[in-house]
């Protein structure tokens, strides 16, 4: 039994189309319907009644299909440990990570422990803070690196940061925190959790502000560099930038600026999570 059969089966009776599955597969149709002509060959029994373009599971099919995914799943998993075998990896730790942290400091320390630590092989998935929980729940990740507080009751949260964040515009010029606030378009939205409470606290002092909503930090600060807006952003996302001079920081007089949080969430706390949890602590 060959193991591409199964993966293509499996894929088929998602779809239970097979032009669907051949995209998904990057086959041609005909090798999908080959190969799942070869495993109901190879097992006697016919997994799809097809009546014309219409393709549906039998009931062997449908007996079939759990069995199919749990061989896919372990051969997967199998080659993958196999693979980070062959690297010198003995364990594995699974970050989920907002994008401003994965941009920020993220790289740096992650630098410094898969140094420390060679035997563990680091795995980062770029995930919205809105996404994160979600994805420790399901055992998806083994730590979450977030800027907002998870829904899920289940879960154990660390602050493990509190970062400032700054008003800051284009290098063309100086700007003070009126001009800046009356004058330009302020960018806002590109940070989970301190907007609506910032913008309720800026239109008191500044009620003919325009706003331009851009819910990336990155996308934000190539914005402010062109001279399309001013935005609050936190201190790490705009350090390199500021010290290129391609970004100011515009003092703030009248509104008091948040504070950037992020968050450590965790389900279980494996080795691997606990030894990176204590290094970030010492390192930020």
């Amino acid at each position: 039994m060959d193991m591409k059969w199964i993966k293509t089966f499996v894929v088929a009776a998602k779809y239970e189309n097979f032009r669907k599955s051949s995209e998904e597969l990057f086959l041609s149709q005909p090798a999908v319907t080959k190969h799942v002509k070869r495993l109901e060959e190879h097992l006697h029994s016919d997994l799809f009644d097809r009546t014309g373009k219409i393709v549906k599971l039998t009931a062997a099919g449908k007996q079939f299909l759990p069995y199919a995914k749990e061989l896919l799943a372990a051969y997967e998993k199998g080659i993958t440990n196999f693979e980070s075998w062959k690297q010198g990896y003995s364990r594995k730790l699974i970050i989920a990570a907002a994008p401003q942290i994965a941009s920020s400091f993220l790289p740096e320390l992650l630098s410094k422990f898969m140094n420390i630590h060679p035997d563990i092989e680091v795995l980062v998935n770029v995930k919205s803070s809105f996404e994160i929980g979600e994805e420790i729940y399901r055992g998806d990740a083994d730590i979450g690196l977030s800027r907002i507080e998870p829904l899920q009751n289940e879960l154990m949260m660390q602050i493990i940061q509190n970062e400032p964040v700054i008003l800051v515009g284009p290098a063309k010029r100086q700007l003070t925190e009126a001009e800046a606030l009356n004058n330009y378009r302020l960018i806002t939205h590109n940070h989970p959790e301190y907007w609506d409470t910032l913008l309720i606290d800026i239109k008191r002092y500044f009620p003919g502000l325009q706003t331009m909503v851009v819910n990336q930090m990155e996308v934000t600060k190539r914005f402010i560099e062109s001279g399309l807006g001013v935005s609050y952003l936190p201190v790490s996302i705009v350090r390199n930038e500021m010290e290129q001079n391609k970004l100011l920081e515009i003092k703030s007089k009248i509104i008091t600026p948040p504070i950037s949080r992020t968050y450590i969430l965790t389900k279980i706390e494996t080795s691997e999570a606990k030894e990176f949890i204590s290094f970030l602590r010492k390192s930020i």
